[in-house]
């Protein structure tokens, strides 16, 4: 088989678990890779690992970008003091097989396999020195087959048996200690920008090293709800029925009293005490007895408060207005069932992101971030969080499984968000009250959008709100980021993941004094946000 005609074929991405050692021949990286067994642990003996220059890995690079960045091999430069053009003793010399048996671009092709079978399956001692023009085998307890453009790895319990669980061997780490990966990480930065292709308005920068974010992470347009997670569908939305497109001078809805999507928004205390005082009066009495009650009222006929600013002839965004800023309070915006047209001015989130952002590396410490390329105002809409809907049983199984090894140290972050807004609120639905085992969660560690590498702040420029398109479904709904202040363009963006009160400075550094004495907040990850109010750690 010709080089040409092998480079159609690769592994699948699953069909391999992990990358054990890497190497550089003929000037070309090749990765040793362990093929998929079952159970993947612990590793069988007799599991097959094999050789593969990256053509072979291109659907399987995130494997390749796991092992990199699991050895710490990122960054190390482009040359190597190994040369195979020069007959050197080569690190992986541990095996019988000359290259002359080895198939194109050093793969053991099935019929070369073939060949080498002259003779009794046997250990081989891999600790055995062997000559130094041998370069040992490309591929370990196994053949390779080409079929239907994929490589695929049978196992050959004729051939030589190699304790897979002795891979690497000393030799093999020896050289790929090393040993660049430039072309690992070239080939993994195209696939991750190749990946921000099918987002709009995003771009990668990173002048600090050669890291690229994970190809693990998949950009999503939408939710994607997982097992025991339902929605409504979008035609079953009850939508307001009496605003039209042409109030407000062509921007829909005007008159909250009326509009049906406000019913459970906030109430306009003020504009209801202006026009009309008696009912005002029974307001407010009203509000109080149901607050003692733990129980909400009937809010309907009443003002109400719209999210976001009117539309603006110059052509300058909409903002969230300083009531729902300050306040908090859910975003209640019309959907396709409404009757006040798509220029409605409470249609924001629905339409998605405007701004241009960049996923950028932040450092050392701090990973990866965004920030954006034009000044954002106050109360301008950023974008929402994406990710996995998953239900509260599984979202504590992965948050335990991710966070926590056997000792109860953190070793991984956690890209969790519950949707908790309503907690405790009647669900209008059920008529029950919704509980903390009834709530969903987004994962966004594996799939989301570009707010998935926005950085924790203590004091940050960033706010997180609850907008709902569909006033009865207290469980699924968006998260929107709007900007807290006026943000200069290339300021890092950033939120509070705790989404914590505003407290003055003094008591800021009360806390965060006390939380760094506390011994229970030894293994927990430290926040590195820099600012005065600093809470010293990510979580509480």
């Amino acid at each position: 088989m010709s080089t040409t005609s092998r480079s159609r074929y690769t592994i699948k991405p699953g069909d391999i678990v992990e990358v054990l050692s890497h190497r550089k021949r003929n000037g070309n990286e090749e990765y040793l890779v362990r093929w998929r067994t079952k159970p993947v642990l612990p590793c069988p003996p007799r599991a097959i690992a094999s050789w593969h220059p990256l053509p072979d890995l291109r659907k399987s690079l995130h494997t390749v970008q796991s092992y990199i960045e699991k050895n710490g091999h990122s960054g190390r430069g482009t040359s190597s003091i190994y040369d195979n053009s020069r007959k050197r003793k080569s690190p992986e010399d541990d095996g019988p097989l000359s290259r002359g048996l080895l198939g194109t671009n050093g793969l053991l092709t099935p019929q070369d396999s073939m060949r080498s079978r002259s003779h009794s399956p046997s250990a081989i001692d891999l600790a055995k020195a062997a000559p130094q023009h041998v370069d040992g085998p490309q591929i370990y307890n196994g053949v390779l087959q080409f079929k239907e453009g994929n490589i695929v790895a049978k196992a050959d319990l004729t051939a030589d048996v190699i304790n897979t669980r002795n891979l690497p061997t000393p030799n093999m780490t020896k050289e790929s200690a090393v040993t660049p990966v430039d072309q690992a990480e070239r080939a993994i930065r195209l696939a991750f920008e190749e990946k921000l292709q099918k987002v709009k308005r995003v771009r990668l920068e990173n002048h600090f090293d050669s890291t690229t974010p994970s190809l693990n992470f998949n950009f999503i347009k939408d939710y994607v709800l997982g097992e025991g997670v339902s929605g409504d569908e979008p035609t079953t939305f009850q939508g307001c029925q009496e605003c039209k497109p042409d109030m407000g001078g062509g921007v829909g809805c005007e008159y909250t009293a009326i509009c049906e999507c406000l019913e459970f928004a906030s109430v306009d205390e003020q504009a209801l005490k202006r026009k009309d005082p008696a009912k005002y009066d029974v307001y407010l009495v009203a509000k109080t007895v149901a607050e003692e009650a733990g129980e909400g009222i009937d809010t309907r006929g009443l003002p109400k408060r719209f999210p976001y600013s009117k539309p603006k002839a110059n052509g300058a965004p909409q903002t969230l207005v300083s009531f729902y800023r300050e306040e908090n309070f859910p975003i209640y915006e019309c959907n396709p069932n409404c009757k006040c047209g798509s220029v409605c001015k409470s249609r924001l989130v629905q339409k998605g992101r405007k701004v241009p952002l960049v996923i950028f590396k932040t450092g050392k410490d701090r990973g990866w971030g965004i920030y954006c390329e034009e000044d954002l105002i106050q109360g301008e809409f950023v974008d929402v969080y994406l990710g996995e809907v998953i239900t509260n049983d599984e979202a504590n199984r992965r948050e335990h499984h991710a966070t926590w090894d056997s000792e109860g140290s953190v070793y991984k972050d956690s890209y969790l968000y519950w949707l908790d807004k309503f907690k405790g609120d009647r669900d209008p639905t059920t008529d029950t009250i919704l509980q903390e085992e009834d709530l969903y969660v987004v994962d966004g560690e594996h799939m989301g959008n570009i707010t998935r590498f926005m950085n924790h702040s203590c004091e940050p420029n960033i706010r997180q709100y609850t907008v709902s398109y569909n006033k009865h479904d207290l469980k699924l709904y968006s998260l929107a980021f709007f900007a807290y202040e006026d943000i200069p363009a290339g300021t890092e963006l950033n939120f509070d993941y705790g989404n914590k009160d505003e407290v003055e400075l003094e008591e800021a550094i009360a806390l965060r004094e006390a939380a760094l004495r506390d011994p229970r907040n030894a293994n927990k990850p430290r926040c590195l946000c820099g600012q005065p109010k600093c809470r010293g750690f990510l979580w509480d």
